[in-house]
C-alpha cells in the first residue's frame, strides 16, 4: 500500500472541555496503524484532511494521486493537530480542538462533528518528550499548546519536577491536570484581551525564579513567543539548544496557509530553530 494513503478513523464520541475546546475521540480498525507509528512523543501530531464539499473522492485517499488527478480546488486541505492521548488498549485516539465559533476551518468542523463521521489524516509525527534526566521541565503555551503540555505532564515520573505557564481566556477553560510528577501549573487568564495580543506568558516566565541544574523547555503557541520568551531562554538563561523545543503553532491574523509561508521565511532567515509542523489554533 502507498505510504501516501491517509489513515481513516471514526468519531466515537465528542466532549466539550470548556468554552474554547472540544475533544473528539477517534477509533476504528486502522488505529493499529497509528499505534504502529507511535514513538511516544508527547507533542505527537496528525495532519487531518478536510475534503471539499460536493466532490466525489475514492474510498481510500492517496494525496499524491489526488493531487495528480484532480484540480487544486478539490485537493484536501490539511490542518495539523496534537494527539492529546493514544490509548491502544481502548483503541482510541483523542484530539482536542480550539473552537471560536465560526472562525477557522477545523474548529467549526469539530464543533459540529457527529459520531460515526470518518476522519482522514496523516501521521503521527512528533519530536518532544520530557527527558527524565533533566532537573526541571518548563512548559509554556496557550490553548493551541495545551494538549501537548497536559500530555507532557502526564508522562512525568514521580521524581520529575515541572512548571507550566498556560494562557487561556478564563477560569472555565482550565483543565484538570493528572501527573505523577512534582508539578506547579499557573493558569494565566487574558480575557477580555484576545489570544495573541498579550505579554502574559513572557512576563510570567521572566518573573519565575529560575531553578538550578539542567532545565528542558517546551514553549509553543502564538508566533509572538518566538520574539519574547525564546530569546530570554536561549540568550539570557543560556538554555542549551538541545533542551529547547520552541516553535509557533499559529500566527494571529494568518490563515494556516499564510502561517506556513511565514514559517518558511523564518526558517530561511534562521529565526525559527525547531522542529516540526505545528498544530493549528482553529
Amino acid at each position: 500500500m502507498s505510504s501516501t494513503y491517509l489513515t481513516r478513523l471514526s468519531v466515537l464520541r465528542a466532549e466539550d472541555l470548556g468554552p474554547s475546546m472540544r475533544r473528539l475521540v477517534l477509533g476504528g480498525p486502522e488505529i493499529a496503524d497509528v499505534v504502529a507509528g507511535w514513538k511516544g512523543h508527547t507533542d505527537a501530531y496528525v495532519k487531518i484532511a478536510f475534503l471539499a464539499p460536493g466532490v466525489d473522492y475514492p474510498e481510500r485517499l492517496d494525496l499524491e494521486q489526488l493531487r495528480a488527478s484532480m484540480p487544486s480546488e478539490h485537493w484536501p486541505v490539511l490542518r495539523t493537530y496534537t494527539v492529546r492521548r493514544l490509548d491502544p488498549a481502548a483503541g482510541e485516539m483523542w484530539v482536542d480542538f480550539v473552537v471560536h465559533g465560526d472562525e477557522g476551518l477545523a474548529g467549526p468542523w469539530a464543533a459540529r462533528a457527529q459520531v460515526g463521521e470518518t476522519v482522514h489524516f496523516r501521521g503521527p509525527g512528533g519530536a518532544y518528550r520530557p527527558d527524565p534526566e533533566a532537573d526541571h521541565q518548563l512548559l509554556v503555551g496557550d490553548e493551541a499548546a495545551l494538549p501537548a503540555i497536559l500530555a507532557s505532564l502526564e508522562a512525568l515520573e514521580s521524581r520529575q519536577k515541572a512548571t507550566a505557564f498556560i494562557e487561556i481566556d478564563g477560569p472555565d477553560d482550565e483543565q484538570h491536570v493528572v501527573t505523577a510528577g512534582d508539578v506547579e501549573v499557573f493558569w494565566l487568564h487574558r480575557a477580555p484581551a484576545r489570544a495573541g495580543t498579550t505579554n502574559l506568558l513572557d512576563e510570567a516566565v521572566r518573573a519565575w525564579p529560575w531553578p538550578g541544574g539542567r532545565v528542558q523547555v517546551f514553549v509553543h503557541g502564538e508566533s509572538g513567543l518566538l520574539k519574547t520568551v525564546r530569546p530570554y531562554l536561549v540568550k539570557e538563561r543560556a538554555v542549551d539548544r538541545c533542551d529547547v523545543s520552541v516553535s509557533a503553532y499559529w500566527r494571529r491574523g494568518e490563515t494556516e496557509e499564510g502561517f506556513r509561508a511565514w514559517k518558511a521565511s523564518e526558517r530561511a532567515r534562521g529565526e525559527e530553530p525547531m522542529i516540526r509542523p505545528e498544530p493549528s489554533a482553529s
